[in-house]
């Protein structure tokens, strides 16, 4: 039974306000954003969705063992084989890949690599795109987080042509560019006595990391808008000094850059750049460590003890100072261009006593 009066015993007091839905809105919302979602797909991967999982098998002649791995190794995993959820697009990139995998007669570690190394990095690159996109909106129109995001929904599909085609080409300059100093660097050695050895690990590089001093304590009271610049400044200026001086970034680790050089005095460089001072009011401390040693290089990232040697004496460093290992000390100590300092000895869990040196550059009287 209902009444026309209000019921001043029951429910909210008369001042609060009563919030109506309107019989099946809900209903309506959810269709509006299956809607939505249905228009981004056709619009970004270029047609519907419109085969299941048999379809892919049957219409590529793979396993469906193969196909089931290679989305999971996309970072996509197949979770409802009956639904149509796979496009034109899909099936021409299965196809392809099976024909590389027969031709190049890939093993499923080398398939797995090759295919996880796609998923992982165009994951990231998605997202990244997403969020610079959102982030200018905000900028831009005074929007706050959400509305930014529906805004950059209608943006982005405009975009994935563009950028599709920008991400090929960079790949292409960044492939010639690691082939082209592979070539200069073992194009006149054989075998085990390029890599210095069976036992050692196959590539020496100078490997360091740059440190933002006291991160958790000077990031403690920012909002997200502000940590995201403030990451992304850091972050700009290390790629910056990084690449001009000659290395190259290997990833960024929250508040520390990866990067290496491929010999002593590049390295040397990066790192002097790295702790330099920087002008203005947007000053970020950072300490670097570096060492020349030996990697292993797999799945876009660097492995080995002189990396873990370069991490720790790291977070031995003075903001704005460079520490190195005494091996490399030696190596830099021959160039008029650096003063080295060595400085006290200390015990490193894992590693023992080291004693760091200090680098900087040499007194010039100018």
């Amino acid at each position: 039974m209902t009444s026309d009066t209000t019921d001043t015993t029951d429910g909210p007091p008369a001042d609060d306000p009563v919030i109506h839905r309107a019989p099946g809105s809900s209903a309506r919302a959810r269709r509006s954003s299956d809607d939505t979602a249905a228009r981004l797909d056709r619009e970004i991967l270029g047609g519907p969705r419109c085969y299941t999982l048999p379809d892919l098998v049957e219409g590529t002649g793979l396993s469906r063992e193969f196909i089931e791995n290679y989305w999971r190794w996309l970072g996509l995993p197949v979770t409802h084989p009956t639904d149509a959820w796979f496009t034109d697009a899909d099936m021409r990139a299965l196809r392809e890949i099976g024909e590389l995998v027969d031709a190049e007669g890939l093993d499923e570690q080398a398939q797995m690599t090759f295919i996880r190394s796609l998923g992982h990095t165009t994951d990231r690159l998605a997202l990244w795109h997403v969020e610079a996109m959102v982030e200018l909106i905000q900028r831009r129109r005074g929007l706050d987080d959400v509305s930014a995001r529906l805004a950059a929904l209608d943006r982005v599909p405009e975009l994935a042509d563009t950028l599709a085609r920008q991400l090929e080409h960079a790949w292409r300059l960044q492939l010639a560019a690691l082939t082209g100093r592979l070539a200069t660097e073992f194009g006149g050695a054989h075998g085990a006595a390029a890599a210095g050895g069976v036992d050692e690990l196959p590539l020496r590089r100078a490997v360091g990391f740059a440190d933002i001093v006291s991160f958790t304590k000077r990031t403690a009271g920012l909002g997200s808008q502000e940590l995201a610049e403030f990451v992304q400044l850091f972050e700009s200026r290390a790629r910056d000094v990084i690449t001009e001086a000659g290395g190259r970034v290997v990833k960024t680790i929250g508040d520390a850059v990866l990067f290496v050089a491929d010999d002593v005095t590049t390295g040397a460089e990066v790192a002097l750049g790295l702790a330099a001072p920087h002008d203005g009011d947007d000053e970020i401390p950072v300490r670097v460590g570096f060492v020349w040693g030996r990697v292993l290089s797999r799945f876009g990232d660097v492995f080995g003890p002189d990396v873990n040697l370069a991490s720790r004496i790291t977070e031995l460093a003075e903001p704005t100072s460079v520490l190195v290992d005494p091996p490399t000390a030696r190596l830099l100590s021959s160039s008029a261009r650096y003063a080295l300092t060595a400085q006290e000895p200390q015990e490193v869990q894992g590693l023992g006593e080291i004693t760091p040196v200090r680098l900087q550059r040499a007194y010039t009287g100018a």
